[in-house]
């Protein structure tokens, strides 16, 4: 059985696109996929696929992230991103952030998920606006973030990410990057 994570974008923030989490366990078990587990209100779930489970046949981040988003906009009327990961992935990305060393505090530390890999052109062009003192590492579907003077009123944000880089980006703090990359390894 192979681990993934499935990032739902935009779930339970503000007043729109509210699941409950119970609701998104039945949903991703109703699927077909084991050991189905949530992780804080924000859309996050870690989940277990046998090669060929579930409705649709094949498991691949891809078929797996298009089969949630259509069964949850389908039973819940949201219709929302979904990212999928497989553990394996998020075990690597946990390991191989670059700012871990220099920054002591990890609450300045993030990651933004993409879709997909950025056009050649546009990963070039990526910068940070004005004088935010943001510093980003591209690495292939994963933008390791570090804001050494907070998240909180940086303009180099999701939104910002999605409109520089053309794909669906999602954006998770780095307790939670290491919470799921814990929960697929089990």
């Amino acid at each position: 059985m192979t681990q993934y994570v499935a990032l739902l974008r935009g779930i339970n923030v503000g007043s729109g696109n509210r699941i409950g989490m119970a609701d998104l366990r039945r949903i991703v078990t109703d699927l077909g996929h084991e050991d189905v587990k949530t992780y804080l209100q924000s859309g996050n779930v870690v989940f277990g696929a046998e090669p060929g489970a579930g409705k649709g046949g094949a498991p691949g981040p891809d078929r797996l992230a298009t089969a949630i988003r259509k069964a949850v906009a389908d039973e819940l009327g949201v219709d929302v991103p979904v990212l999928v990961r497989s553990g394996a992935e998020l075990a690597a990305l946990a390991a191989e952030n670059p700012y871990l060393k220099s920054e002591r505090d990890e609450t300045k530390l993030l990651v933004a998920f993409l879709a997909g890999a950025p056009a050649t052109d546009k990963a070039a062009e990526l910068t940070v606006p004005g004088t935010d003192t943001a510093e980003f590492t591209l690495a292939g579907r994963e933008i390791y973030l570090h804001y050494p003077d907070g998240f909180g009123r940086t303009k180099f944000s999701n939104a910002y990410l999605e409109k520089q880089l053309g794909t669906v980006s999602t954006t998770r703090n780095w307790k939670t990057v290491r919470a799921l990359a814990e929960l697929a390894a089990d």
